[in-house]
């Protein structure tokens, strides 16, 4: 597949919350208006490609060679979890104000499932360093997408009559379907 393909099916057809179901935590906590959740999106961007640039030479030129792909996970989650750091660390001096704003939510990137499964699809994809990276700039493109599209419809919900049973999470979650069903008209898109 060319470079354009993968990246389009991980930004679009394969997006990771919206039809993949990963990574609701944080994007139902960060979609509540557009500067959190680009925010948001570009601290995944930032974790997500690095840890790719990291752990894709990792697996195919230390832990497959010698045998211990069954360390992987750990190597991973270390990896992730050692870049997200480095987020904190920047954004606490740079931006307080996002810093405080994304609170508990900046430190469950570490452990944001997505970006575990993007380290993984590209292990598991046979993808070649520069396919892995484009493809995880497209997962998570296709991240800071979802949340987005999640505030803006989250700013309508506020002006709009909602019924009592709805109110809160049970219209995100709803919204939120709408949204994964309306990704499946990409399905198509690229075979």
């Amino acid at each position: 597949m060319n470079l354009l393909g993968i990246f389009i099916s991980a930004l679009l057809i394969d997006n990771v919350i919206l039809m993949r179901f990963l990574a609701l935590c944080p994007f139902i906590g960060m979609s509540s208006d557009e500067d959190k959740s680009v925010g948001m999106g570009l601290a995944v961007t930032f974790v997500t490609v690095l840890a790719t640039a990291v752990t894709w030479p990792l697996y195919n030129f230390v832990l497959k060679p010698l045998g211990l792909e069954f360390l992987q996970i750990l190597a991973f989650i270390l990896i992730i979890a050692s870049l997200v750091q480095l987020v904190e660390f920047y954004l606490k001096k740079t931006a307080p104000a996002l810093y405080a704003s994304m609170g508990i939510y900046l430190a469950l990137i570490t452990t944001n499932c997505a970006i575990l499964a993007v380290t993984f699809d590209n292990i598991s994809k046979g993808y070649t360093f520069v396919q892995a990276i484009v493809y995880a700039l497209g997962a998570a493109l296709g991240f800071m997408l979802s949340l987005l599209l999640l505030a803006g419809i989250r700013g309508r919900i506020k002006t709009s009559p909602i019924p009592a049973f709805l109110k809160g999470t049970p219209v995100l979650f709803a919204s939120a379907a709408l949204l994964s069903m309306a990704f499946m008209g990409f399905s198509g898109l690229i075979k």
